[in-house]
């Protein structure tokens, strides 16, 4: 790198070390400390503990329900983006993305205005003489939440992988005798698992650690270990703890990063 690269480089270096470094440092610390500053792995070892193991499963489970559900729904859609023309995809690829465009807050609250006993949803089943649903303060709420919060992150990397199929190695499958079935077991859907594996990581780690969703359309009557975490920090006022769990969450993150990254690395090989 030249000095001058180095110097227009500089800005997002100091940005990276204040606002990345320095907090995982500090949470590193905690987390490895007691009280008295001492080291222990007593905040790390809570993960352990009866409500913090169940919290952890229950986050699990909905993450991987919600990161399932996303996949199903995400694929058919970026493989339809992917076939339609350029202009069209790049409108209904904004259709989808256009959401993310509004504080994430304020569209979980929509949806607890949607779900609710006396909601729109239930207004108008009641309207049609319909029976009333009761999904709002349950995990299928939750599911719902997240479903809706982190499908784009799902769609976007399938279909950028998607587009970049050639087209060639498709009509040649079809030219040796596959049928579509075949052709897209034996060779779209191999091609585009690292966009797959990228999306699954993408949904499933905001999903695991989130605690807004389960807090609006959960009620608070499903912790999961994001509600545990944020509880520990800002109520219980004990950052040990809370450092400890959070440090437990860092390592399923970095082992999705590595996943995604061993996926990334194979595809750039190819």
């Amino acid at each position: 790198m030249s000095k001058k690269t180095k110097w227009l480089a500089m800005p997002y270096t100091i940005w990276g070390i204040g606002f990345i470094i320095i907090p995982l440092i500090i949470v590193l610390f905690y987390g490895f400390t007691d009280v008295s500053g001492h080291f222990t792995i007593e905040g790390i070892a809570s993960i352990f503990t009866h409500v913090n193991l169940k919290a952890l499963i229950v986050s699990m489970l909905l993450s991987f329900a919600s990161t399932l559900v996303c996949l199903i729904m995400a694929y058919p859609l970026a493989y339809i983006l992917a076939e339609v023309g350029r202009g069209k995809s790049s409108l209904l690829s904004l259709i989808f993305i256009l959401p993310m465009w509004m504080n994430s807050l304020l569209r979980t609250i929509a949806w607890q205005n949607l779900l609710e006993k006396t909601g729109l949803i239930n207004a108008f089943l009641s309207f049609c003489h319909l029976p009333t649903m009761m999904i709002i303060n349950t995990p299928w709420a939750i599911v719902l939440g997240m479903v809706y919060d982190f499908l784009p992150f799902m769609i976007l990397p399938i279909y950028n992988v998607l587009c970049k199929i050639d087209k060639d190695t498709i009509n040649a499958a079809r030219d040796l005798g596959a049928n579509g079935w075949q052709t897209f077991w034996r060779v779209t859907w191999p091609l585009s698992l690292p966009g797959v594996i990228s999306g699954i990581t993408m949904v499933f780690v905001p999903s695991l650690t989130t605690f807004v969703i389960s807090d609006i359309l959960g009620g608070g009557k499903i912790l999961l270990i994001g509600n545990i975490i944020e509880q520990l920090f800002t109520q219980d006022n004990d950052w040990n703890a809370g450092a400890g769990l959070s440090v437990v969450m860092m390592i399923f993150i970095i082992i999705s990063i590595i996943i995604t990254d061993k996926y990334d690395r194979e595809d750039a090989g190819k």
